[in-house]
C-alpha cells in the first residue's frame, strides 16, 4: 500500500543515521630529509661502534620507561623521566632535573622522532611513545644484528647508486656521498620478504607486460579461477602454453599442479601489477623495483604489503634520475609520460648500468655517528638473544 493509505499502528522508527567510516589513524611516519645516505662505505664500522656503546647501556641497566604521553605545558616527575630518557642517547639534553617542558625539551623529542622516521611533532604520543619505551638491550640487538648482516657486503659504491633499506620502506638515489632524491616504498611482507640482494639496475621498461611467478600461481591464482573462472580474463591475464601459444583459461585445470606449468603474462597498461614503469635489475632472486595501480598504498604508515618486489612511489622521476644522460640515453620526466600514455611497450637499456642494493638495517649509524632504527617487521634481529621486548 501507499504510505499514507492507513495509520500506522505505531510510529515509524527513526532511520538509523549511517554509520561513518572511522577516521584513518593519523600518519605517524615521515619520509627522511636526510641528505647522508642510509648506506655508506663506513656504515658497518660506525654501526659496529654503535652497538658497542647501546651494549654498555644496556649492561649499566639501561633507561628509564617514559609510560605516559606528554606535552607542552606538562610538570612534574614525568618530565624529569623524559629528560633523563632521552639524555641516555643525545648528548645534548643536559639540564636532566628540570621538572617543566621547555623548548629545549621539544627540541630533544623531535630530534628523537627524526632518528626514529617519525613526524616531528615535539609531543610524546603514540609511536613516540612505543619507540621511546623500547629497552636499550633491544637498540643494542637491532644495531649489533644489522652490523652482522653488513660484515659480507661489498657493494661497489660509486658517485651514482640506489639504496633500499627494506625497514625504513624508503629508496634513496644517491650521487656524490648524496640523497638526491628519496621515495616512499612498498616492500615485502613479513610472509615473502624482500630480499637482501646487490645488483645494477640496467634497463628502465616503458609499459611493462607481468609474468606471473609460479608461487603466485599455485597459492593465489589457482585457487581464484576456482571459485570464479572469468578472473583471468577479467585481469588482463594470458594463458600461454610451453610453445608460447595462448590458451582458453577454462581448458586449465586449475585443481593440478601442471596448472603451473603454463606462463600467466598480464598485458601492460593501467591495471598492470607493476604499473608503468619497471626498472630491471638482474638477480638470482627475480626482484625489481616498479610502478603500481594502487597508488593509495603509499599513504599508509605500514608498507610492507609486497610480494618481495619494491615498488617505488615517484618511480617515473626516478626512471628519469636513472636516464639523465649520465647512465643511458636521456629522458626526462615529461618524455618518460608521454612514452607511457602512448601505450607502447618499450625497454631503455642504459650505458653505464646503476649499482643498486636492499638492506635490512633496523638500525645503523651515519658517519656523524647519528644513530637511527626502524621495526624490526621481518623478525631477522637475533644477535643477543631474545632481549627483553
Amino acid at each position: 500500500p501507499a504510505p499514507d493509505s492507513a495509520a500506522p499502528a505505531q510510529a515509524a522508527a527513526p532511520t538509523p543515521k549511517p554509520k561513518s567510516k572511522p577516521a584513518a589513524p593519523p600518519r605517524e611516519n615521515a619520509l627522511s630529509d636526510d641528505p647522508t645516505p642510509a648506506l655508506q662505505p663506513e656504515t658497518f664500522f660506525v654501526t659496529s661502534k654503535a652497538s658497542e656503546r647501546y651494549a654498555r647501556i644496556a649492561d649499566q641497566g639501561g633507561w628509564p620507561t617514559v609510560g605516559v604521553p606528554l606535552k607542552p605545558g606538562s610538570k612534574g616527575a614525568a618530565v624529569v623521566n623524559l629528560r633523563r630518557r632521552l639524555a641516555a642517547e643525545d648528548d645534548r639534553v643536559t639540564n636532566v632535573a628540570k621538572p617543566s617542558w621547555d623548548a629545549d625539551l621539544a627540541a630533544a623529542v623531535k630530534r628523537f622522532q627524526y632518528r626514529m622516521g617519525l613526524k616531528q611533532t615535539g609531543v610524546v604520543a603514540g609511536a613516540t611513545l612505543r619507540e621511546l619505551d623500547i629497552p636499550a638491550a633491544v637498540r643494542f640487538r637491532q644495531l649489533a644484528s644489522s652490523a652482522q648482516r653488513l660484515a659480507g657486503v661489498n657493494f661497489p659504491f660509486g658517485a651514482r647508486y640506489i639504496i633500499v633499506n627494506i625497514p625504513s620502506t624508503a629508496v634513496e638515489a644517491v650521487e656524490n656521498d648524496r640523497v638526491v632524491r628519496r621515495y616512499a616504498a612498498i616492500v615485502g611482507d613479513p610472509d615473502h620478504h624482500s630480499p637482501e640482494v646487490e645488483a645494477k639496475v640496467v634497463a628502465v621498461n616503458i609499459n611493462p607486460t607481468w609474468t606471473v611467478p609460479v608461487s603466485i600461481i599455485k597459492n593465489e591464482i589457482a585457487p581464484k579461477m576456482l571459485k570464479d573462472p572469468g578472473y583471468l580474463t577479467r585481469s588482463h591475464i594470458r594463458v600461454l602454453n610451453a610453445h608460447g601459444d595462448e590458451v582458453d583459461p577454462r581448458s586449465v585445470n586449475w585443481a593440478s599442479e601442471r596448472a603451473t606449468h603454463y606462463t600467466l603474462r598480464q598485458d601492460s597498461g593501467k591495471n598492470n601489477s607493476l604499473g608503468s614503469i619497471r626498472l630491471s635489475m638482474p638477480n638470482s632472486y627475480s626482484v625489481y623495483m616498479h610502478d603500481t595501480p594502487s597508488r593509495n598504498l603509499f599513504a599508509n604508515d605500514y608498507r610492507f604489503l609486497s610480494h618481495g618486489c619494491v615498488r617505488v612511489q615517484g618511480v617515473v622521476d626516478l626512471a628519469a634520475w636513472v636516464l639523465d644522460g649520465d647512465s643511458g640515453p636521456t629522458l626526462d620526466k615529461a618524455a618518460i609520460t608521454a612514452k607511457i600514455a602512448s601505450g607502447e611497450r618499450e625497454d631503455v637499456k642504459l650505458t653505464h648500468p646503476v649499482p643498486v642494493i636492499w638492506v635490512y638495517m633496523t638500525g645503523w649509524a651515519s658517519a656523524d655517528g647519528l644513530v637511527h632504527f626502524r621495526d624490526d617487521v621481518y623478525g631477522l634481529d637475533m644477535i643477543g638473544g631474545l632481549a627483553e621486548q
